[in-house]
């Protein structure tokens, strides 16, 4: 069996119905049907909501939106773009911090555009308050994709409705075409949406490398009068 959901309390407040909802009924009896049938799904069942866990609605800050799960073993821990220390980065996590380097190196001193291979996990920017939010949170072990189509999209929908409406000033980060479908309903005038080509090696040189989200996300929560984010502390 699955276990119960565990959700931090503010989530939980304005999520909590939903997993009563027809849709979501139906995406649990697939997950325990595949699992009945000793399919592989990542993450584990603990880190299925860790960012939501990591980062609580009145704490997020930044959003950034993923598409689904890396799918090799141990490699997913519920957190877009995120891998546990001591993983190889993934080939889109190798650019990102390309792109992070470069741009918090432009005109700074003592910082050196370097990748460093150790630095792997994001769960320093969750409790910072970035919301490293995929858009649909399980997958089958070597299957990209796998559990798409299958209900999670219509709840992280309602979590970047709830996102958009119920809080102000927020950076929404949206690499790639997926990312940028799944934020049309974030309001311009409310929030800051940065977008660019996916990080992948197919894509980032079509313009994610140079877009400087990084610096502009700290300038416009500065702005704002709220504490910037550490960007080169990762784990």
């Amino acid at each position: 069996m699955l276990r119960p959901v565990q959700l931090e309390e503010s989530w939980k407040k304005c999520l909590g119905n939903e997993f009563e909802a027809p849709y979501m009924v139906k995406l649990r009896e697939f997950l325990l049907q595949q699992k009945s049938e000793q399919k592989v799904i990542f993450p584990k069942g603990s880190e299925i909501f860790a960012a939501f866990n990591l980062t609580p609605l009145e704490r997020v800050k930044v959003v950034i939106i993923g598409q689904d799960p890396y799918h090799g073993p141990g490699q997913a821990q519920g957190l877009c773009f995120s891998v546990a220390p001591g993983v190889t980065p993934p080939p889109s996590l190798k650019n990102i911090f390309k792109e992070l380097a470069n741009d918090l190196a432009d005109g700074q001193q003592g910082v050196e555009p370097v990748f460093t291979p150790e630095q792997c996990s994001l769960v320093p920017w969750a409790e910072q308050g970035v919301l490293l939010l995929n858009a649909v949170l399980t997958v089958e072990r070597s299957k990209a994709g796998s559990h798409q189509g299958k209900g999670w999209e219509l709840f992280t929908d309602k979590v970047v409705q709830i996102l958009n409406e119920h809080c102000e000033g927020l950076v929404f980060i949206l690499w790639g075409s997926y990312a940028q479908k799944k934020g049309e309903i974030i309001d311009r005038n409310r929030h800051l949406v940065l977008t660019s080509v996916h990080p992948s090696p197919l894509s980032a040189h079509r313009g994610y490398f140079g877009g400087k989200h990084f610096s502009k996300a700290n300038a416009y929560l500065k702005k704002r009068g709220q504490t910037e984010i550490d960007w080169l502390n990762v784990d």
